[in-house]
């Protein structure tokens, strides 16, 4: 009975997500809360979601002060001279600009944000990449895959969620996996250099041709709308930006080597960015405001998940439905459950949102896991593997801010797209298995 309730819950979540029905977060606490009711748990509610909120209060943390962190950094002017540095060195070389693409949109994405990666792109690049005739298709794709490798940060989403659902810290999480994202870095890198090769040699023998709704006539070359590197932006810090430079490297290495919790490093690190950039108070107040809406939403999202995973673990629904599943899955197949995991990732974190994913799905995963002996941490990792083309479903807001600014079309978009991502996510994975980090047991 508590495993079929469980199941019920899991698939009225999903279906309000996906169908946007009710928001994410609504949904992660509205719902939980009445199957709990539902099923006699009413009682014991208040400790079930205390015991999940004090499992996620760290990561809470971590994410708030990382957006912050690195939304000053972006505001004082750090990532300026490289999106200007890309643009100097493509020379009007189609191969430069796809390859510059790539390093930007990496660069960029270790903020975890990206809406704002791709406001930083668009606003540099397309303007080159409409002057040479390189299609725009080309740019919003490989900006897609670029970010959705590097978006397994533990300060960007996937990670986060995954951490908060199966209370494991997000750096022992990340940092094993960074040789497998390295890889997937290096093979966007590989695909960019053979589509820029085949760009030159197309642009050296025919008329240039754009892909994209709209055409040429329709882009007039402006970004102030969205430009958040303009030059003359109160916020910018250019005097400083050698020192926000070490600052950042600083924070990534301790960070990597784990001199100190994530969270507790990003607090250190956004107290003395604020107070070297912008000492006055009014000044402070101005930047923690600016960035105020996706630090809210993020941090409302981690709390409103501890409600659903407190009332998973607590009434017992996520070890009924694990044992389910164990029952109704062939013995012969266990030995490879994390590798199954991380192939079903693929396709799930395409279909269905990371909220989806990661809060609805991936703990009866893991439950599953722990009863034939494999560890969360990896039944985790695993299903981070398939990250490399989350940033292409339809369910990602930030594809649509990035293809909007562009002005590609969505069709255009995926037929480019999703093939080169499914060969990141295959390299990935492969990286992954090779490295340790899913096993046959």
């Amino acid at each position: 009975m508590i495993a079929l309730l469980g199941l019920c819950m899991v698939t009225v979540f999903l279906y309000l997500v996906m169908s946007k029905r009710l928001s994410p977060m609504v949904s992660l606490i509205v719902v939980p809360v009445a199957f709990a009711v539902l099923g006699g748990f009413a009682p014991d509610l208040g400790d079930m979601i205390t015991d999940g909120i004090k499992s996620v209060a760290p990561t809470a943390a971590m994410l708030l002060f990382a957006i912050l962190y690195f939304g000053i950094m972006i505001d004082a002017g750090l990532f300026d001279p490289i999106a200007r540095a890309v643009v100097r060195l493509t020379h009007n070389d189609p191969l430069r600009l796809i390859m510059g693409t790539v390093a930007l949109v990496a660069v960029v994405s270790l903020d975890g944000d990206g809406t704002t990666t791709f406001m930083i792109t668009v606003s540099a690049l397309l303007p080159i990449y409409r002057k040479l005739g390189v299609s725009p298709v080309l740019m919003t794709g490989l900006a897609c895959m670029t970010n959705a490798v590097l978006n397994v940060v533990p300060w960007g989403g996937p990670a986060a969620r995954a951490a908060s659902a199966l209370k494991l810290d997000p750096q022992e999480l990340f940092v094993p996996m960074i040789p497998a994202l390295v890889a997937g870095l290096a093979t966007v890198f590989v695909i960019a250099y053979a589509i820029g090769l085949r760009e030159r040699a197309r642009l050296r023998t025919a008329a240039p041709v754009l892909v994209g709704a709209g055409g040429p006539d329709t882009y007039h070359g402006g970004s102030a709308d969205f430009d958040v590197l303009a030059p003359d932006r109160e916020s910018l810090r250019p005097k400083l930006f050698w020192f926000n430079a070490a600052l950042t490297i600083t924070l990534l290495t301790a960070l990597i080597i784990g001199v100190l919790p994530i969270a507790v490093l990003f607090m250190i690190g956004c107290g003395i960015a604020l107070i070297v950039n912008y000492p006055r108070l009014e000044q402070q107040r101005a930047r923690i405001a600016s960035h105020a809406d996706s630090v809210v939403a993020v941090v409302a999202m981690v709390f409103a998940a501890a409600v659903f995973t407190g009332v998973l673990s607590g009434t017992g629904m996520i070890e009924q439905m694990a044992h389910y599943l164990l029952t109704a899955m062939p013995d012969a197949l266990f030995p490879f459950f994390s590798i199954i995991v991380a192939v079903l990732s693929v396709p799930f974190t395409f279909f269905m949102s990371n909220d989806a994913f990661y809060f609805g799905v991936m703990p009866i995963l893991a439950e599953a896991g722990a009863q034939h002996g494999i560890g969360a941490m990896e039944i985790a990792r695993a299903s981070l593997l398939g990250q490399p083309i989350h940033m292409l479903s339809p369910l990602v807001p930030a594809m649509y801010v990035l293809i909007g600014l562009a002005k590609v079309d969505l069709g255009d978009h995926h037929r480019f797209a999703i093939k080169w991502a499914l060969v990141v996510c295959a390299v990935v994975i492969t990286a992954g298995f090779g490295l340790g980090l899913i096993a046959i047991h």
